[in-house]
């Protein structure tokens, strides 16, 4: 290519189209054909008729159902409220009965409801559907925490781009100092949406706040470490992270047993659920499950810690031996000055924000 000028900008053109086809394979492929994977479900009944009737509903559904049966309904309330089943079917020759829990997942109630009302209609009875954890009145479908996620998300990793493209002079030390305080006024705007603003949370607003640090720290640590080595593709990677694979993989949406295997296991450790499910554990569920989902947050920020303390002593030892060994190159041939090229690292940042 012979315009200089023109490789240039079709080289700055890669980031907006590589983000073009990240977000559709991540966003199409997690959330345009939401169909059972092994939901997990159970059947009430402890009578041979129940297990024969579970082992039906399970060899008509094949992969799409996973079927246990439970001897009471309180047993299967308890699974409900562990997240263990996304519904518990009560057979009954004159009420059915569907028990379900939205607040874990809306969409998931909604898939045992289309699984199980044509059972009961098959025996000319109407189903009875019970919700033995409903979302707050003020997130009626309870994908409010999602939207939260993205909120906190992208205060976070856009804070990123601009520690990186401003603060690139300063001291990794005070880089990281930064970093941890922008989380805290993150996390702070987040437990203020989720409080008072939108009322998502009507308690435990410290401990949305805490959920909120320790995932906003945990990005920012690992963005500040990675634009040491990746410098103008570092808001890319983190968008790829932090949104493609993070917000399709969260199960605010649809939980893992509505998607593919691929977002399925990427929900088991990634920081997006850990936040989300941290947060039903902790406005829904009574605490169940929060210590792993908690886990799950401080190992990303302790690796973002790793990864910067790497960034640190690689600005330390490894840029001056390099600059040190680097030919000077001569006036006439010299590469664009630093500002400019600081510039479009800025600007790159920019569009990819």
């Amino acid at each position: 290519m012979r315009s200089p000028a023109l490789r240039h900008v079709l080289m700055h053109l890669i980031t907006p189209l590589l983000m073009c086809l990240g977000m559709g394979l991540a966003y199409m492929g997690a959330f345009v054909t939401p169909e059972p994977h092994h939901l997990p479900v159970a059947v009430v009944g402890s009578a041979p008729k129940a297990k024969v009737f579970a082992q039906t509903v399970k060899d008509t559904a094949g992969d799409r159902l996973d079927v246990r049966t439970v001897a009471t309904r309180a047993d299967a309330v308890g699974l409900l409220r562990s997240r263990e089943v996304t519904g518990a079917y009560v057979p009954s020759t004159r009420a059915p009965e569907l028990l379900v829990a939205s607040a874990a997942s809306d969409m998931g109630a909604t898939a045992v409801e289309k699984v199980f009302t044509p059972v009961a209609a098959a025996e000319g009875l109407p189903l009875t559907v019970t919700d033995v954890a409903e979302p707050v009145a003020d997130d009626p479908t309870g994908q409010g925490l999602f939207f939260l996620l993205i909120a906190v998300s992208i205060g976070s990793y856009a804070s990123v781009a601009a520690l990186g493209a401003a603060g690139a002079g300063l001291a990794m030390r005070v880089r990281a100092l930064l970093a941890v305080g922008v989380a805290a006024v993150v996390s702070g705007i987040g437990a203020v949406l989720a409080g008072p603003v939108f009322h998502l949370a009507h308690h435990d607003l410290a401990g949305v706040w805490g959920m909120a640090w320790l995932y906003s720290a945990g990005i920012l640590v690992v963005g500040v470490g990675l634009h040491t080595f990746l410098k103008r593709w570092t808001t890319l990677t983190m968008m790829v992270l932090f949104v493609m694979l993070n917000f399709t993989s969260s199960g605010g949406l649809f939980r893992p047993e509505l998607q593919n295997g691929f977002f399925g296991t990427l929900h088991a450790f990634w920081n997006g659920a850990g936040f989300v499910e941290g947060l039903r554990s902790l406005l829904y569920f009574d605490g169940d499950g929060l210590a792993r989902h908690v886990w799950t947050l401080a190992v990303w920020l302790l690796a973002g810690a790793v990864l910067t303390a790497a960034a640190a002593l690689y600005e330390r030892t490894g840029r001056p031996h390099r600059a040190a060994a680097r030919p000077r190159p001569e006036p006439e041939r010299d590469a664009r000055p630093a500002a400019t090229e600081e510039a479009e690292e800025e600007l790159e940042e920019t569009v990819a924000v």
